[in-house]
């Protein structure tokens, strides 16, 4: 019986195609025409729009559903995993593997705010137990 490989990951979006899907993940799914009410003020028109949405579906970005006689789409990654992606290829691309690096670059770049701050405090502490949890089941 032959092995399944796993699904490839769908490719890095373009700076516009990551506008549509941050209009699609705030709204969620959505007609080309509520996409370019939304994307209005970037000065991009409304057959550009449709065109790269279309786009997006053959590269698996997006699906398309008929509902209502109009094609709906929404996103078919989920943000998080998207913006892992993407981070993931930054980290290399720019930073040469260094997370430390990154997050200098990220946290010198503009203003955080206090807020901020102890949300990231807490995810370094989440990682630092996940890290020493492994550590501890793989010395048993």
């Amino acid at each position: 019986m032959a092995k399944r490989s796993p699904p490839k990951p769908p490719p890095f979006p373009t700076d516009s195609e990551l506008e549509i899907l941050s209009a699609l993940w705030a709204s969620g799914p959505a007609t080309v025409r509520e996409v370019h009410q939304a994307l209005c003020n970037k000065g991009t028109g409304y057959t550009t729009i449709l065109k790269q949405m279309q786009m997006m579906v053959d590269k698996g970005l997006l699906t398309r559903s008929e509902r209502f006689r109009s094609h709906v789409y929404q996103v078919s990654v989920p943000r998080e995993q998207t913006q892992q992606q993407l981070a993931g290829s930054l980290l290399e691309r720019a930073f040469g593997g260094s997370a430390r690096n990154l997050v200098l670059g990220a946290l010198s770049a503009q203003p955080v705010s206090r807020e901020e701050l102890a949300e990231i405090r807490k995810l370094l502490d989440e990682v630092e137990n996940r890290g020493q949890g492994e550590v501890e089941r793989g010395s048993r």
